[in-house]
């Protein structure tokens, strides 16, 4: 037994001897060379979690020697911060809030130009979704004047959103009631429990947060005209949020949206970059099973209007299947 062992042992540093070289030119990784891939989301009650869920179990399940994780934020501003400081590898973020970091606005969150961000792909709009309590008696943004309304986290990319939309609409901080800077659910709790008239979510379609506050009390959507949206200009776009999205919304309703982004930084090697673009990709029916919004997610708008260069693994991958 001692001779079987030992041959053993002689075999496999044999074989060390002779791979070790490779291994150190990178030719040969090595079993417990795992990557880490951090995807950073948003609050449990958006949209960006649950897609942040379903993209990691895709590349935790589809790219080899990568072990992943979700995390939970404040969504696009921190988000970005933390991918500037190498505390993620892939995150989801509004698409003004990107061009905001790689300006390097402080006024909108970021103490300098983020230089090290990259794009992966766009994805899916998020739609401006001003919802109102009916008993609040608030049917159009300038009713909002003198009312309680919530506008997501502090300098998150809901909030900046909300500051783009009130400002078009004439109206200041000020000139509300109250500001809350709360997130999607505190939001919808306050609105249940009376203590709040409104509030501004920056979302996909369907969010989880509206569907619970539609099914607990009487909503008023409230809409942003197109000419609004026309006098805001790019990254906003107008469109409508489609009758029937939530309970008691018997008609379309005018609004902005702002296309979301999935943005890595020039840390992330090239191969994994390319694998987190292929496989979000071939694996879309499972992100539309995650959250509907997903089902917007167009290949062939991808590698448009992205507001920071392209991470070199996804400029890959566009020019292999001709998207670029």
């Amino acid at each position: 037994m001692r001779h079987s062992t030992r041959r053993q042992f002689l075999a496999t540093g044999s074989a060390l001897a002779v791979a070790a070289p490779f291994i150190l030119r990178g030719l040969v990784r090595p079993a417990f060379a795992d990557e880490f891939v951090n995807v950073l989301s948003g609050g449990t009650s958006g949209v960006y979690y649950p897609l942040g869920v379903a993209l990691a179990k895709i590349y935790g399940d589809k790219i080899s020697g990568v072990r992943t994780q979700v995390q939970a934020t404040k969504a696009s501003v921190e988000n970005l911060n933390l991918l500037q400081a190498g505390k993620g590898e892939i995150a989801f973020a509004l698409g003004d809030s990107v061009k905001f970091a790689w300006e390097g606005n402080a006024e909108a969150g970021f103490k300098s130009k983020l230089d090290k961000l990259r794009g992966i792909a766009a994805i899916y709009p998020n739609y401006i979704q001003i919802v109102a309590s009916q008993e609040s008696g608030i049917k159009t943004l300038a009713d909002l004047k003198g009312k309680a309304l919530s506008v997501g986290a502090a300098k998150s990319g809901t909030e900046l959103n909300a500051r783009a939309i009130l400002a078009a609409a004439g109206l200041k901080y000020e000139d509300l009631g109250r500001v809350e800077y709360l997130p999607f659910g505190e939001s919808v709790e306050l609105m249940k429990n009376r203590q709040l008239d409104a509030t501004l979510q920056s979302a996909g379609l369907g969010v989880a947060s509206i569907r619970d506050l539609g099914t607990s009390l009487p909503i008023q959507m409230v809409a942003v005209p197109a000419d609004l949206t026309a006098k805001i200009g790019s990254p906003y776009v107008a469109t409508v949020i489609p009758a029937g999205t939530y309970d008691g919304q018997t008609e379309d309703v005018p609004t902005a949206a702002v296309i979301n982004f999935l943005i890595t930084h020039d840390g992330v090697s090239d191969e994994i970059g390319y694998q987190m673009t292929k496989q979000l990709f071939a694996n879309l029916p499972d992100m539309v099973a995650a959250h509907k919004a997903a089902a917007e997610i167009k290949p062939a708008d991808a590698a448009k209007d992205m507001p920071v260069p392209l991470h070199p693994g996804a400029e890959r991958y566009y020019k292999e299947t001709g998207l670029l």
